[in-house]
């Protein structure tokens, strides 16, 4: 709350007093509005008025629940100073703090754009304003879905960037102009963001800071793009490129930060910590694809504890994020790995997320229910699960998600003995024409449909493509798919009587569960293996293979029982309206992160 010389001693008086209590310990609010209201009282110059209305505005939307209140006052300081020369701070600020009210408070982004549109046609002499108010517009665009009008706000934005000889700024905007290109997956706007941006970092020669900063960013985007691409092997080294980098900034001491003397570099793409969070979520995310039950569990436990220290000082909406997407991937590992009902008091965590961020639920909502869904098939509440996927497909997710649902119903009914509603699914999942760019969901649909096929004793056909999700799956160390198909194979060639090649099979599977740990591979397996020892008359492999069947056994049985008596477990019915978080009340809080 800054003050000019010029301003009057009562001005100076109540907003010194507005300060006190606002930074006192604890705050005082009500008395700081009391103080900054008075101000009015006095019939204040316009430049004081406005700036006067925007603290309002701020504090507002910062400690209360009247976004309505504080939208007028914004609406107020945004009118006052877009008349009045010299006060470039108030006028941009009020514009870009009422346009992210607009959106984000009152879900209305059409008042927002005219005011975007005015802000950055008179910010021009202002560089930091101007580049702050294109990333602005840049990403209500993308927010709704319109990639032309993103792409073209970013390429004026590091064509400006470039006139003010920004080099830094420059880079920002090609890079976040890829990683919409990334959101909205259109692989040749990524591609030529990425080859350019690829040679500007080579030969960029700001601060060193700067260039490390500029190299995450794009190695992010990198990772991200193999993952949308399920290509798990080949982004194995520059996984490790990022995370060589991020240990480059963690241990970079704040006083070495870059000095910026041009107005158009007062930016960072992202404060340090929520880099190195962003660093986990990745390795978590290519954790989880692999096949590394173990490893996703640590760096997402890593990821969450920082979180959680940051969320105490910092309210950064991306944090929430964060969290969530976090905690959908360790969702699916506890579910992989067996444990249901630590999975569905995460699931409850989730919806707890998207309560406190509902902008969130908007954008994951469709996850939310996905992951629902794989829980009730991991119970075997299969109408619940097809409810679920079916919620979850009309809330539109994606492409990819889409087709992620559609493998998993088409597992549902198979199970299920459905085969009309199957018959409907399988154009749509059919490995061959599958609209998909992804490596793993391709050998995926190759799998189901050797499930099928295995369901309708048509071996031959189930042995071909489990071959060939085989093949995929090796060729992107894509262990859960690996192990799935051997079992599968093994099943197979056991139920055609060849107890050897059926071996030579299942005991691979068992080794690569056991590593991932996939507790339904291992239950399974363990299930071929005591009956192929019996064939073999091993009666010693065979007592061990009934043992760990036992074993597998009864601890799923546990956990289901434990999951079922859960109040969370009633989740599985929601489909429509609000989360009922009332259900997630019991008593045990084990396993909660």
């Amino acid at each position: 709350m800054a003050s000019s010389a010029q301003e009057q001693p009562w001005y100076i008086a109540l907003l010194g007093l507005a300060e006190h209590f606002r930074t006192s310990n604890p705050p005082n609010i009500r008395l700081c509005i009391h103080c900054l209201q008075a101000i009015f009282n006095f019939q204040p110059p316009p430049y004081i008025e406005a700036r006067t209305h925007l603290q309002l505005g701020n504090i507002l939307l910062k400690h209360s629940n009247n976004a309505d209140l504080a939208r007028t006052h914004l609406e107020k300081a945004w009118t006052i100073s877009s008349n009045i020369p010299q006060i470039d701070d108030v006028r941009f600020e009020s514009a870009s703090v009422l346009a992210q009210l607009y959106v984000d408070n009152q879900n209305q982004p059409q008042n927002a754009k005219p005011i975007l549109f005015k802000a950055i046609e008179l910010s021009q002499p202002s560089p930091y304003w101007h580049c702050r108010l294109l990333f602005q517009l840049a990403q209500l665009h993308s927010a709704e879905k319109d990639l032309g009008s993103a792409i073209s706000v970013m390429g004026i934005g590091a064509d400006y960037a470039n006139s003010t000889r920004s080099e830094y700024t420059r880079l920002l905007f090609i890079l976040s102009k890829g990683m919409i290109g990334l959101i909205h997956k259109n692989i040749p706007v990524v591609n030529e963001s990425m080859t350019q941006a690829s040679h500007l970092i080579e030969t960029f020669n700001g601060s060193a800071l700067h260039k490390e900063y500029l190299k995450v960013f794009f190695l992010v985007l990198q990772v991200c793009h193999y993952l949308i691409a399920g290509q798990v092997k080949s982004v194995k080294p520059i996984l490790k490129n990022l995370q060589q980098s991020i240990q480059t900034i963690a241990h970079n001491h704040n006083d070495d930060e870059p000095v910026v003397n041009n107005p158009a570099e007062m930016f960072q793409w992202l404060p340090k910590e929520h880099m190195c969070i962003l660093v986990y979520l990745v390795t978590v995310m290519h954790s989880m694809q692999a096949g590394y039950m173990d490893k996703a569990q640590k760096y997402t436990d890593k990821a969450l504890m920082q979180i959680e220290k940051l969320k105490c000082v910092d309210v950064n909406p991306l944090l929430s994020s964060f969290q969530l997407m976090l905690l959908e991937h360790i969702i699916m590992c506890r579910l992989i790995m067996g444990n249901k009902s630590i999975a569905i008091q995460e699931i409850f965590q989730a919806c707890h997320v998207c309560q406190q961020q509902p902008r969130l639920f908007t954008t994951h909502g469709a996850q939310v229910h996905t992951l629902i869904g794989l829980y009730a098939m991991s119970m075997n509440c299969m109408e619940a699960a097809e409810a679920q996927f079916k919620t979850a497909h009309k809330m539109d997710g994606g492409s990819d998600l889409i087709n992620f649902v559609n493998l998993n119903l088409a597992i549902v009914y198979l199970r299920t003995n459905r085969h009309s509603e199957l018959l409907n699914l399988l154009e749509s999942i059919n490995p061959e024409t599958i609209q998909t760019s992804s490596h793993t969901l391709k050998a995926a649909a190759f799998y189901v449909k050797g499930l099928q096929s295995f369901f309708q004793a048509n071996f031959s056909d189930a042995k071909r493509c489990l071959r060939e999700t085989l093949k995929m799956a090796n060729a992107e160390d894509l262990n859960r798919l690996t192990s799935c198909s051997l079992v599968l194979l093994g099943h197979i060639f056991l139920s055609l009587g060849n107890a050897q090649e059926a071996m030579n099979l299942v005991t691979p599977a068992m080794q690569l569960a056991g590593k991932i740990p996939d507790v339904h591979v291992q239950l399974w397996a363990s299930s071929l293996l005591k009956d192929l020892y019996h064939q073999c008359g091993d009666t010693a492999n065979e007592a061990e293979g009934y043992r760990l069947h036992a074993s597998f056994s009864q601890a799923l049985l546990k956990d289901h029982f434990q999951s079922s008596q859960m109040s969370e477990h009633g989740i599985i019915q929601w489909t429509d309206g609000q989360c009922p978080l009332h259900l997630g009340s019991s008593s045990s809080t084990s396993g909660m992160l």
